[in-house]
């Protein structure tokens, strides 16, 4: 499903299937013998939104033509799991030690199916504002009120989209702009235009004062790699191929007609410049000090994403 201005989805369409698929490597790594993070909602989401592609991460069981076909797709699903893993736990870290340093406003945007306001130890007084899709906050709100899920902290869901007037309502929600505010921009870059993407910086900075702080996981010159891009979309076909081979009812999507290939700059320069002390660690560097970097075999198939985290100062 290609993108259109003002598109919008279900949690089974278009963007929102990658939410799923997230969630679902969340749920492998939070079923594994030794997890890193623990997301126990992962699988209500899963079990709710019923079968389809998004469960490729958590299946127990692949099937043998596809294996024959792909030698090297399970180890690159493992290592997709652990780069999920390491990507949850960076955010998880980033919110926490926000919290723990007396922030108590947090923005979580294009939140889909993050379970942070339900899974994480918040401390008293804190608000959690969750910004998403309406329908997509509706299927999570929904989905855990039935599994009879409390958040831990004061949720508010602020359903919109990033590409509309956004901060009014987040202000109408009840966020504060004179108080320190933690956000995070998780799994959203290659979905916004490059223009879209500079303008919710710009909204983020506007909205921020002394004391706050924010996390994105920023595209990192492999997305732009038309090698890359080429080797990546030949084995999606394979891939496709063989699994309409296997169950022709079954559509395999392709991601890449979500994103927008489109140059844009460097999300660290860009806070940088604008007056925010930046730490930017790459993914590889990132995983490795989990300790769950990639096997060599498949180490070239990660995103190789930038993790960046900014501070603005008191003065």
């Amino acid at each position: 499903m290609a993108r259109t201005d003002n598109d919008t989805w279900e949690i089974t369409e278009s963007v929102g299937t990658t939410a799923l698929g997230v969630a679902s490597a969340r749920a492998a790594e939070t079923e594994s013998d030794n997890p890193m993070i623990r997301d126990p909602f992962a699988r209500v989401f899963l079990d709710a939104a019923g079968d389809g592609l998004w469960n490729w991460y958590s299946a127990s069981q692949l099937p043998s033509k596809l294996l024959d076909a792909e030698p090297e797709v399970r180890l690159q699903m493992q290592a997709m799991v652990g780069y999920m893993a390491c990507r949850t736990a960076f955010f998880d870290d980033f919110f926490l030690d926000a919290a723990g340093a007396g922030i108590r406003q947090a923005v979580i945007l294009a939140s889909g199916l993050d379970s942070r306001a339900w899974r994480l130890p918040w401390p008293d007084g804190v608000t959690v504002y969750e910004l998403d899709q309406p329908r997509v906050l509706e299927f999570k709100s929904a989905t855990l009120a039935e599994h009879g899920a409390q958040p831990a902290c004061d949720r508010v869901a602020v359903p919109v989209d990033l590409r509309q007037d956004w901060p009014t309502a987040l202000r109408q929600a009840g966020f504060d702009a004179s108080l320190p505010s933690a956000w995070s921009a998780e799994g959203l870059m290659p979905y916004l235009p490059a223009a879209a993407q500079d303008l919710l910086f710009d909204r983020i900075d506007a909205l921020s004062v002394g004391g706050s702080r924010v996390a994105v996981e920023a595209l990192g010159p492999r997305f732009h790699d038309a090698q890359f891009r080429a080797k990546r979309r030949a084995r999606m076909e394979r891939i496709r191929t063989v699994m309409t081979e296997v169950d022709p009812q079954r559509e395999i999507p392709n991601n890449e007609e979500l994103f927008y290939f489109e140059e844009r700059e460097d999300v660290g320069e860009w806070f940088r410049r604008h007056g925010w002390d930046v730490t930017v660690t790459p993914s590889d560097d990132l995983m490795a000090g989990y300790g769950r970097s990639a096997p060599k075999e498949v180490a070239d198939t990660m995103p190789g994403n930038l993790f960046v985290a900014a501070h603005r100062s008191e003065s």
